[in-house]
């Protein structure tokens, strides 16, 4: 060993390979993710929406959703539920809200009178504006 003279050691090399596994880990638990919420996301009750033109609202107020299926059974924000617990609810509901809509859902297939008796239920619990649902006509085509 001579006066100045230093010891030089071999640095750490770069590497040449880009590692790929954390971008696939993440992208795998955002899969996860996906799948786990995308059913959350749609309504779980199916229904035969009647079409009409006018059915595409323009505005997205405070709502609860009722919905009347094939069978008559209703449901409160796709909850099964009996009329004098509907009533309950939507007395809660008004208590709370009194300008809070009532977003009704009927398949085509539910008679008149039901429809009108859970009509008349939400309006006896204080929820005057009822709006009805329906899925729009297909274009005609020329």
């Amino acid at each position: 060993m001579g006066f100045g003279r230093l010891e030089r050691i071999q640095g750490p090399q770069p590497m040449s390979e880009i590692n790929v596994t954390p971008l696939v880990d993440v992208m795998l638990v955002l899969v996860v993710i996906f799948i786990i919420t995308a059913p959350l996301l749609a309504s779980t009750v199916r229904l035969d929406l009647p079409r009409t033109e006018g059915a595409q609202s323009t505005e997205v107020p405070q709502f609860v959703t009722l919905v009347v299926d094939k069978s008559g059974q209703v449901f409160l924000n796709d909850k099964p539920v009996k009329l004098d617990e509907l009533a309950r609810n939507l007395a809660q509901t008004a208590g709370r809200n009194p300008d809070t809509e009532v977003q009704l859902r009927a398949d085509e297939a539910v008679p008149y009178g039901r429809v009108v008796e859970v009509m008349g239920v939400a309006q006896k619990a204080g929820l005057s504006r009822i709006g009805f649902v329906a899925e729009p006509k297909p274009a005609a085509r020329p």
